[in-house]
Parts: C-alpha cells; sequence; structure tokens
C-alpha cells in the first residue's frame, strides 16, 4: 500500500532544455526513471543546470543569467505527474488548466533587459505559481540551504502523505473551496442589499425634502396672490 501511495504522488523530472543561458547555446536533457547522476570536475557547469531548473521552477530571475549578445534566455523543465498528484489542486486553484496525467511544461523566459515571463503548458502565470509549484516538486540542497523538512508549510502533507489520506485531504480542500465561495457570493449579496438601503434611504430623504420645500412656499404664494387682488 506504502509503494501504491508513493507511485501516487509521482512527480519526475524528464526533461530539461535550456537556451542561451550564461555560457550555454542549446541544450536538451532527458533523463529516465531512476536516478540521475551529473558529474564533473569544478567549472565544468554543473552549477548552471541546477540555476537553470530554479529558474523555471519559479527562482529569482537576474539579466545576468542570459548570455551574452542574446535578446533572451529559456528554460523548460518537463515534469511527468500522477493524476492524484497534490500539484493539481494548485493549478486548479490558480485557473492553470492542466490534465491530469499529462506532462507538465514549466518554461521560463528571461530578458537581458531584466524583464520575465513565467508559463504552465503555454498558459501565461505568475513566478510565484511556478515558486509554489517548484517546492512540490523539487528541493535543492546547499551547503547553507534550508530543508523542506523544516518548513512547517509542508508538514501536513507530509502527514498525510504518511498516512495515505491524500484523497480525503483532497475532498475535504474541495469542501473548504467551496465553502470559501459560498462565503464570498453572500458577502457580494450582502453588500447588494446595503447598496439597495442606503439608495432607498437617500431617495426617501430627498422626497421629503422636497416635500417640505413645497410646503414652504405654497403658503407665500397664497398671500402674495391675495394681496395683488
Amino acid at each position: 500500500r506504502q509503494a501504491s501511495q508513493r507511485d501516487l504522488r509521482r512527480g519526475m523530472l524528464s526533461q530539461l532544455a535550456i537556451r542561451d543561458i550564461v555560457l550555454i547555446d542549446k541544450l536538451e536533457l532527458n533523463f529516465r526513471d531512476g536516478l540521475s547522476v551529473l558529474t564533473g570536475e569544478t567549472g565544468a557547469g554543473k552549477s548552471i543546470l541546477l540555476d537553470a531548473l530554479s529558474l523555471a521552477l519559479g527562482g529569482r530571475g537576474d539579466a545576468g543569467l542570459v548570455r551574452q549578445g542574446a535578446k533572451d534566455g529559456q528554460v523548460t523543465a518537463v515534469f511527468d505527474l500522477a493524476a492524484s498528484h497534490p500539484l493539481h489542486g494548485l493549478f486548479e486553484d490558480a485557473g492553470v488548466a492542466v490534465e491530469p496525467g499529462e506532462p507538465v511544461i514549466f518554461r521560463r523566459v528571461q530578458s537581458a533587459d531584466g524583464r520575465t515571463r513565467a508559463f504552465v503548458n503555454d498558459q501565461t502565470v505568475s513566478v510565484a505559481i511556478l515558486r509554489d509549484a517548484g517546492r512540490q516538486l523539487v528541493e535543492i540542497h546547499g551547503q547553507h540551504d534550508d530543508r523542506a523538512l523544516v518548513d512547517t508549510a509542508s508538514h501536513r502533507d507530509l502527514l498525510d502523505a504518511f498516512g495515505g489520506l491524500a484523497s480525503d485531504a483532497a475532498h475535504v480542500a474541495s469542501l473548504h473551496r467551496t465553502w470559501k465561495d459560498a462565503e464570498a457570493t453572500l458577502a457580494r449579496q450582502r453588500a447588494r442589499i446595503e447598496a439597495a438601503a442606503r439608495a432607498v434611504c437617500f431617495t426617501a430623504s430627498r422626497a421629503a425634502t422636497m416635500s417640505a420645500s413645497v410646503c414652504r412656499r405654497s403658503p407665500v404664494r397664497v398671500r402674495m396672490l391675495g394681496w395683488r387682488m
């Protein structure tokens, strides 16, 4: 059962494509199932690959990452996600159309002028969406980096995964979204009722003011007419 739960939450990097990033003109890496190891001596460019992957998953953009002479650089990371992977809930909340079971393509374009664009399956998204997705897919360990294990925001997901409660958690999340949508609808209706009540009060006040004004002017006209007669 534990193996099946791990398979349900599976998310694997299957391809990394890099264009015009630092010293890389064009590179495409395809990964197979299992462990992949990139080795090389100091200065061989291993860190460039990590920087590129980090960029594709919402890392900090920098014009200095663009290869000299190029207008922009681009990194594409393709992940194979299981249909029940919790990342699909994030995409649904963000309004990003991703079919469960299909590859998810993260793409980041970094311009030499500092501007940056982000895409998921060719749909424009914010860099924050890439960053949130990246936290659920990849953990890059460095000598002084924080570890996801001590990130309290991830503890509940880890506990649900360990207990095999992913489907129950997704159901509760769906109910919570329905509740929040109902709250928002109720708030909008209350605002409309309050606006209508203010309009009624304003109209009644204006009507009362006009009526009082007419009553004050009418006797004067009668007396004036009587004096003239």
